[in-house]
């Protein structure tokens, strides 16, 4: 009998094998229906997941115009207030150069004041007074040196401010440049779409870089530099109306002390001209009376040996008298007669001597006086001549440089006008 070969392993029965198909059935329902369940919620993810990216790629790209438009009415506002800043430096900068050039115009017064007062140091004698011309000289060089300083303090103040407006002005400058990098940024992220070439998966993207602000912040950031730069801007224009008034002041100040001390010069040389015409009068009339003096004098020393002669002629007659013989040397009326003569003459000659020696002394002083009278008017003359320097030395205050022509000779210190008869005798006695 043949032996048939059995595989080897366990055997299933007919029910094992049932169960198995059902259970093969049952568990790919499940896994089917899973599946679907799978499928489902799948579909819902995407079209949720779809959604919401896109709204969310479209409330960002809202938000990104939003943010550039933010930036970019900052960046405006920064235009405006650069430029506004600019045309500040620039007016304060021309300002401060007015201010400079009226300190250096206030060289020349000044040299001038002190030139007068130099000048004047060269009058003499009873001429060195302290007079009203000395005493506006000395408030004129007040009142500049005041000026100077005045001005010299706005020039510094308008450095100083101009320091501020640019620290301010680079501020301003910084941030704005961060604006134009920001609104850049921002509009190259706004064109960005998924099928841009240039994007990629970044390392750690939503991490917080060091130094962010909040909103706030920078809104804050923004808002003081402009609000700084318009307060140093208000304190700039304050500024050139303070320097623009100081030097209208110190101008006005300075050309009613140069009024003010040319009066006073004017009405010294008249002075000094009354006095000089006086004396010249007093020389005149004194040279008149020397010369009738010296005159009387030689008519008086004249009478004087005429008496004298007179004198001899009565005492010889006496004395020749004496000589008659016996009862001629009679004391008749002739004898008389000569001894009167003779008494009369001798009072005579006594009061013609003593008038001589007064009008010799009269004389004397006469000559001595004229001498201080000469004197006198080579000071007078001296001093006129050093008034009329400053005179004319202080024409270079309103005439201008170019045009000045001094009317003083600068070798022998005089005027270039024709002198009198009068006046060029007393420079010779001077």
């Amino acid at each position: 009998m043949a032996t048939l070969s059995v595989k080897p392993g366990q055997r299933f029965t007919v029910p094992d094998w049932h169960t198995n198909a059902n259970l093969i059935s049952t568990n790919a329902e499940r896994q089917r229906s899973a599946s679907h369940q799978i499928r489902q919620e799948a579909r819902t993810l995407r079209n949720e997941t779809n959604n919401q990216t896109h709204w969310d790629e479209h409330d960002n790209r809202t938000r990104l115009a939003e943010r550039i438009d933010s930036v970019n009415r900052w960046k405006e506002t920064l235009d405006k207030c650069l430029t506004d800043i600019d045309t500040e430096i620039d007016a304060l900068a021309k300002m401060k150069e007015a201010a400079e050039r009226a300190l250096q115009a206030k060289n020349l017064p000044l040299d001038v004041a002190i030139e007068c007062l130099t000048l004047r140091e060269s009058r003499r004698a009873i001429d060195v007074v302290k007079d009203p011309v000395e005493d506006e000289l000395h408030k004129e060089v007040e009142v500049i040196d005041g000026a100077k300083r005045d001005l010299q303090q706005k020039v510094s103040e308008a450095f100083e401010q101009l320091c501020l407006l640019q620290e301010a002005r680079q501020q301003l400058n910084f941030d704005h440049r961060g604006k134009m990098e920001a609104l850049e940024i921002d509009r190259v992220c706004s064109s960005l779409n998924v099928n841009s070439p240039n994007i990629s998966f970044k390392v750690n993207p939503t991490r917080v870089p060091i130094g962010s602000t909040t909103p706030e912040q920078w809104d804050q950031y923004s808002q003081y530099n402009k609000d700084r730069a318009e307060v140093e801007m208000k304190a700039s224009t304050e500024l050139r109306e303070a320097i623009a008034l100081t030097i209208a002041q110190t101008n006005n100040e300075l050309e009613a002390q140069r009024v003010a001390t040319e009066f006073a010069l004017r009405k010294r040389i008249r002075e000094f001209e009354k006095a000089y015409d006086e004396l010249k009068w007093q020389e005149k009339n004194t040279l008149e009376e020397i010369a009738e003096m010296e005159e009387d004098i030689r008519r008086l020393e004249e009478d004087l040996r005429k008496k004298m002669w007179d004198l001899k002629l009565a005492h010889t007659r006496l004395e020749t008298r004496t000589y008659r013989p016996n009862m001629e040397l009679c004391r008749d009326q002739v004898q008389y007669g000569l001894t009167d003569e003779v008494h009369q003459l001798e009072g005579t000659i006594a009061a013609l001597k003593q008038k001589l020696a007064q009008s010799q002394d009269a004389l004397d002083a006469l000559y001595k006086h004229l001498y201080r009278i000469q004197t006198d008017i080579g000071y007078k003359a001296n001093s006129l001549m050093l008034d009329n320097k400053c005179m004319d030395s202080r024409r270079k205050l309103t005439v201008p440089a170019e045009k000045f022509v001094p009317e003083v000779d600068t070798f022998n210190r005089t005027t270039n006008r024709t002198l009198s008869p009068l006046k060029s005798r007393q420079l010779e006695l001077a």
